[in-house]
């Protein structure tokens, strides 16, 4: 049962809302047994939230009156002066809603409201992956690209892949380059996806926060790095979750355009997941019509909205984005300063921007 409860609870029927601060493996040991479970509703990034990114976290539990679990939601709060205040399940993910019974769910929906109205959130957004019925508005700002896999590689080689993508993942094979795979890839991979963030304009994440996801989520996050001789020129991270892999992060280095590692690094990671048994690769949320959509579409997979829930009493509709005039000429003159001052100021403002 949880241990702590933050202000007496709610009911409504035959359910309540408390705050837990017990232990992971209560949390995680619901989430495992439900259908809906992502990798995000893990009560592990509780402590990475606070203890990296300095978020306030208040993951809530529905439950009947003899204390029977019927839902959970990760709840998380980023805030700065300069950005604003947001309630996420999940910030810096792409799912992370209400899990649990439909009755569950809509209460948990409700409580987060009232949750993001005692607290003054500009918004709340509730990361779900599947659509629903609710009673707050559904965000269509992004989409995932969902790839199924076949049993062997060779099916998806010959079978699934045209002449063209398969000449473009040749060609950096012909370039003598290679993907490898592990927790020891980590830095390398923070190393080109640093340097991309920085050319996107876009601050990092900290390399503490990818230190921290391998030590608690060792079995579950997937590194993988495409190397040029000795030089990492595109990296990813990701996440196998029963029968799904979703390649969170990816970034390759524009100088290499040309060679097109990110063709190989993306079919490393598919022919990998393909050998542990992995039935579909996710490519991660971008939003429709842009360059990355049409990156993914490539190769052969199926457009799925996310259907983020929304509530704001200020009518936001995102959290901070690029897109907006104010970050659009930070952006611009971010892109131009040295790598070394933006890895150790981004990481900063990164936290700050789900």
């Amino acid at each position: 049962m949880p241990r702590t409860v933050s202000r007496p609870p709610v009911p409504e029927g035959e359910h309540s809302v408390v705050s837990y601060d017990g232990p992971d493996e209560e949390w995680d040991s619901f989430v495992f047994g439900r259908d809906r479970s992502t990798f995000c509703h893990l009560a592990g990034w509780r402590g990475i939230m606070t203890e990296v990114l300095g978020a306030k976290c208040n993951y809530l539990v529905a439950q009947r009156p003899d204390g029977e679990w019927t839902g959970v939601l990760p709840l998380v709060r980023v805030e700065r002066r300069l950005f604003g205040r947001y309630l996420v399940s999940m910030p810096f993910l792409n799912y992370g809603g209400p899990l649990g019974s439909p009755e569950a769910r809509a209460w948990l929906e409700r409580h987060a409201v009232l949750e993001a109205q005692r607290v003054s959130a500009d918004l709340l957004e509730l990361r779900v992956r599947n659509a629903a019925p609710s009673e707050l508005q559904t965000s269509h700002r992004k989409i995932t690209v969902l790839l199924p896999l076949p049993a062997h590689k060779d099916e998806l080689w010959q079978d699934k892949f045209p002449a063209k993508l398969r000449s473009q993942i040749r060609r950096p094979l012909k370039e003598g380059m290679e993907t490898r795979f592990g927790p020891d890839e980590m830095p390398a991979f923070y190393e080109v996806f640093s340097r991309k963030m920085r050319d996107l304009g876009t601050p990092v994440l900290p390399r503490r926060f990818f230190e921290r996801v391998v030590g608690v989520f060792r079995d579950l996050v997937v590194f993988g790095v495409t190397y040029l001789g000795a030089k990492p020129v595109a990296a990813g991270c990701g996440f196998v979750w029963g029968s799904e892999f979703e390649l969170t992060w990816a970034a390759s280095l524009p100088e290499h355009n040309r060679q097109a590692p990110n063709m190989l690094l993306y079919w490393s990671f598919m022919e990998r997941m393909i050998d542990q048994g992995v039935h579909v690769f996710n490519f991660g949320r971008c939003s429709p019509g842009t360059g990355v959509h049409h990156f993914k579409r490539q190769w052969g997979g199926e457009d799925v909205a996310l259907p983020w829930r929304q509530w704001s009493a200020r009518g936001l509709v995102a959290t901070p984005s690029p897109d907006g005039p104010l970050y659009r000429t930070a952006t611009a003159v971010w892109r131009r300063l040295p790598l070394a001052f933006t890895n150790r100021a981004g990481p900063v403002l990164a936290r700050r921007i789900p």
